[in-house]
């Protein structure tokens, strides 16, 4: 079995990739491909699936900011939504009972049973969202963690009525998790001993894993113990390795939870009909979110990639239904129906946030008139006027490049980066740096570029470099632009969509590195 499920995993990955969609959606369809064919679920199938959710909660923590929580456009939005969501599929439950539409046996429960299902479907997917982030490389993005936020005040929520519905009570004992507080400068210390080895990683299992057990041994939901474990120890340097040697075991393990809900069980047509049905309402829960995030004076742009984020449902709203059916509460059909949902928004949220910022290129100005408050619709830009290049992306290599740059142009290179916390700590340290999203359509619209004469794009993901270029290119910029990619295949991506040059990291790096032989060379 184990072979089995790898080899459909990986063809129904595979297959979805080449038709532009990310991997998960073809794991969502191998989950319900290998259930038709009659495989029963291994319980080895389940216990990565629990490890990954684990994993996956433990790295939100890593690059959660508490302070982001509080903000109006999370918490007030998150609320709002949950409440305004519920009362809307309870009044579209009233009317659908009354119309019927050949889907009466369906919609004959009580009303406490639709509050049930309008609750599982209020949630937007931590899964889904977050890979999706991650394969854009938004994680940082002022829509990324604004999305992030309101994730864990759903997840918060859904953690309480999960809590309470079980009837669990938190054991006295619970209040001595405050200690963990203090003991962060120890939990720091580990991971600074534990080198850049294997023992980083396995540092990190070991902090989600245990912090998931503490909070099942005082009676709370193990997740949020691996959610508040990875926000303790998120600030300190190390983390941001600590992230990054986890990815790809989150993403493996990962695999497992997309699978299982393939195989809740085989809808009937009456089940699918539904599904369909549902699913439709993925566009009025896109608008409710695009209103709440007007209402609380969000950019435009910022909004409406936000609303598309979380515009799907979530595999929380598995795990209440599931509660649901084994409590009497709902019919076992269910289950199956929002399972049938859950991997239907998947598949077009997928789809649709690949093409996110082209789609609000193209109709920024509409949605622009959608904002009421016309101080929120104002993008304001600290350009320098001496300044003559630009330099997309600061991390480790932008940075480098950034300071080669000064040394040669001083006073006329300008770096441009949408992570808030590092713009903040480039201008510390007095490099010239504003803070924008390489992909807003307003920003290089807005832009002056009449005295840039050179680009230069240094982000890892080379969609998001595409995206760009084509942007850059519609604003009429006539100067340079050159990019940096890993593989040759992006490199000629990177050319045929634009870009003058682009330089291969690892050729570059050697280049480099001979250069410095060679001076040496020359010393004795």
């Amino acid at each position: 079995m184990d072979f089995i499920w790898i080899l459909i995993a990986f063809c129904g990955g595979f297959l979805v990739k080449q038709l532009g969609l990310p991997p998960m959606v073809g794991y969502l369809l191998a989950g319900f491909g290998l259930h038709a064919l009659g495989f029963e679920p291994h319980e080895s199938l389940d216990s990565l699936a629990n490890v990954g959710i684990t994993l996956m909660l433990f790295t939100i923590g890593l690059k959660l900011n508490i302070r982001t929580l509080i903000k109006p456009e999370v918490c007030v939005t998150a609320v709002s939504h949950s409440v305004f969501w519920c009362l809307f599929i309870l009044g579209k439950w009233l009317l659908l009972s009354a119309l019927g539409f050949g889907l009466t046996s369906m919609l004959d429960m009580s009303w406490q049973s639709a509050l049930l299902i309008a609750l599982a479907l209020s949630f937007s997917s931590t899964v889904g969202v977050i890979k999706l982030l991650e394969d854009q490389d938004e994680l940082k993005t002022r829509h990324g963690k604004v999305a992030i936020g309101v994730l864990v005040i759903q997840d918060i929520i859904a953690v309480l009525f999960l809590t309470i519905a079980t009837g669990k009570v938190p054991s006295i004992w619970a209040l001595s998790l405050f200690l963990l507080i203090p003991m962060r400068p120890l939990l720091n210390n580990f991971m600074e001993k534990g080198g850049h080895g294997e023992l980083l990683p396995l540092a990190g299992f070991f902090f989600a894993m245990g912090g998931s057990e503490l909070f099942t041994l005082v009676n709370l939901k193990g997740d949020l113990g691996a959610l508040v474990m990875g926000a303790l120890i998120g600030a300190y340097p190390k983390s941001t390795e600590l992230y990054k040697s986890l990815i790809s075991f989150k993403d493996l393990f990962l695999i497992g939870f997309f699978l299982l809900i393939g195989f809740t069980a085989l809808p009937t047509l009456e089940m699918l009909a539904m599904a369909a049905l549902i699913t439709v309402l993925l566009v009025a829960k896109f608008g409710l979110f695009l209103a709440l995030f007007f209402a609380v004076k969000m950019r435009p742009r910022n909004a409406f990639l936000c609303a598309i984020t979380l515009s799907n449902f979530s595999e929380f709203g598995l795990i209440v239904a599931n509660m649901s059916v084994e409590n009497g509460w709902l019919d076992a059909d269910w289950l199956v129906i929002i399972a049938l949902a859950v991997t239907f928004s998947f598949v077009i949220s997928g789809g649709i946030f690949k093409h996110s910022h082209k789609i609000y290129a193209r109709y920024k100005d509409l949605i622009n008139r959608l904002q009421w408050r016309e101080d929120a619709n104002r993008l304001i830009i600290n350009q320098p006027k001496a300044a003559e290049i630009f330099v997309v992306g600061l991390g480790r290599v932008g940075t480098s490049t950034y300071d080669s740059l000064s040394v040669t142009f001083p006073g006329k290179v300008l770096g441009i980066d949408a992570d808030e916390e590092r713009v903040s700590n480039h201008q510390q340290l007095g490099r010239e740096v504003i803070l924008s999203d390489g992909e807003d359509a307003d920003f290089w619209s807005q832009v002056n570029l009449s005295s840039i004469s050179l680009i230069m794009l240094s982000t890892p993901n080379i969609s998001e470099m595409q995206s760009m270029i084509e942007q850059i290119r519609n604003s009429n910029f006539s100067g340079r632009i050159v990019c940096i990619s890993r593989f040759e295949d992006d490199r000629q991506q990177l050319l045929e969509v634009g870009a003058d040059a682009v330089f291969s990291y690892f050729a570059e790096v050697g280049a480099g590195f001979a250069e410095e032989g060679k001076k040496l060379l020359k010393l004795t």
